[in-house]
């Protein structure tokens, strides 16, 4: 049973003696094998680390949205306060020369230069403003210039009303 073996390796052993190039090209197909074997292993570990990131970056994205969300809902809810304290501040203490008139109310503004009253309630559409004995009808955004000497400009401003009020911006310069 020996001799068969020996015949096949003896065969073997003359063929590649007689033809060393064959050598060379049964171990470059070997080592390509290795190579193409290593690569997709390589390639696999890759993708698995890839799919990994993907899966965990995901998750990631998701926490963020919701914060984001909570974030936004939390903001909101800070503005309407932020607002709220603000009209309640601007009711108690009107911004510096903002004032607020009521209906057949008078007042002294700009340091004693001007007297402004709203006669009567407010229309729809414009409010009636005595300016210094002046009646004019204005309507929310308007300035009315008032010249108290060649120096002296005065301007009131027309903020907003409702129905009860007229908020008014006076100063001079």
């Amino acid at each position: 049973m020996l001799e068969p073996r020996k015949s096949v390796r003896v065969k073997l052993y003359r063929k590649f003696a007689a033809q060393p190039g064959s050598w060379l090209l049964i171990i470059a197909i070997l080592v390509g094998i290795g190579c193409y074997v290593i690569g997709l292993n390589v390639a696999y570990i890759d993708i698995a680390g890839t799919q990994q990131t993907i899966q965990q970056l995901r998750a990631d994205n998701q926490k963020q949205k919701t914060q984001i969300s909570d974030l936004n809902a939390t903001q909101v809810a800070l503005q309407n306060k932020l607002a709220t304290f603000e009209a309640a501040l601007d009711e108690v203490i009107p911004s510096k020369n903002t004032y607020n008139l009521k209906a057949n109310q008078s007042m002294i503004v700009a340091s004693g230069r001007l007297t402004i009253g709203l006669v009567g309630h407010p229309t729809n559409e414009s409010v009636n403003i005595n300016i210094n004995g002046k009646q004019q009808s204005a309507a929310p955004g308007d300035v009315i210039n008032v010249t108290l000497d060649p120096r002296t400009t005065c301007r009131v401003r027309v903020q907003s009303f409702d129905m009860f009020r007229a908020i008014v911006n006076a100063f001079c310069e």
